[in-house]
């Protein structure tokens, strides 16, 4: 079953966030570390009630732009593999900054069902450069691997700037969805952690009925938020609020998930 076939009204997504990979600068040369972090973190997130779990490489910073190299496709691959055989939701994959032919290749490896493209259409300005959305290489790719995985796709990702005039709400979503052909829709803070603007929320709310899309909401969902954000989205991507203490880079709290999935499944 993929993410977006689940029966929930509400659909909480919880972050595996993996540490440093091999050859990123922060990697400390325990593989097993990784893989056991991984499922642990997976599990956690699985037996507080997430309807998915989605695995990142966001210790790999700093991160490549678009491609990244063969030696992190190969260790997410196996990460990911790992945590597909760990849990039973759906379990997705975004490898940072922007590898979406990374991102399928991984998940049509291993059985994962969705992915999330931070800049799927047009071009944002990040801390990594230009970034360029490739839907067209990616939706291609996806009917080549002839794989029944679902694109979750930024509109004005967080750690990221407009390239030349701001478009509205409603021409990003279309861009993505109608032209890009993505799935769903995710509409994130400023950063890594911050809520979304609530009026921004709303605008992005009523874009996305009137493509006929999923909204997910992206960063800064914390069980005293996620009632609001679900007021006007279809599902929740978190991470941060599920990490003890509130850490992003700690183990995931099974007790902060299930706070946010009954605050969540509350409304």
């Amino acid at each position: 079953m993929t993410l977006l076939d689940s029966d929930a009204d509400a659909l909480v997504v919880g972050m595996v966030h993996l540490q440093p990979l091999p050859g990123a600068p922060g990697f400390d040369g325990d593989r097993d570390r990784i893989r056991e972090r991984a499922v642990s973190d997976a599990r956690a997130l699985a037996a507080g009630g997430v309807d998915g779990v989605m695995v990142e490489n966001f210790g790999d910073v700093p991160f490549y732009p678009e491609s990244v190299p063969t030696h992190v496709v190969a260790s997410m691959t196996d990460a990911v593999g790992r945590v597909v055989e760990a849990v039973d939701v759906p379990v997705g994959v975004n490898v940072l900054r922007n590898d979406a032919d990374a991102a399928l290749s991984v998940a049509a490896a291993t059985g994962a069902s969705f992915i999330r493209v931070n800049v799927h259409a047009g071009a944002r300005v990040t801390d990594q450069g230009l970034i360029e959305g490739r839907a067209h290489e990616t939706v291609r790719l996806r009917s080549r691997l002839a794989a029944d995985i679902e694109i979750m796709a930024d509109v004005g990702v967080k750690h990221s700037a407009p390239l030349g005039e701001r478009r509205s709400l409603d021409e990003s979503v279309d861009d993505v969805v109608t032209r890009g052909l993505a799935d769903a829709v995710v509409v994130s803070g400023r950063g890594t952690g911050h809520a979304v603007d609530p009026a921004r929320l709303e605008r992005a709310a009523a874009a996305c009925a009137r493509h006929d899309a999923p909204l997910f909401v992206g960063s800064g969902v914390t069980a005293e938020a996620v009632g609001d954000c679900l007021a006007h989205a279809d599902g929740v991507v978190v991470g941060t609020a599920l990490k003890a203490g509130g850490e992003t880079t700690n183990v995931v709290a099974e007790d902060r998930v299930r706070a946010v999935v009954d605050a969540a499944h509350e409304g």
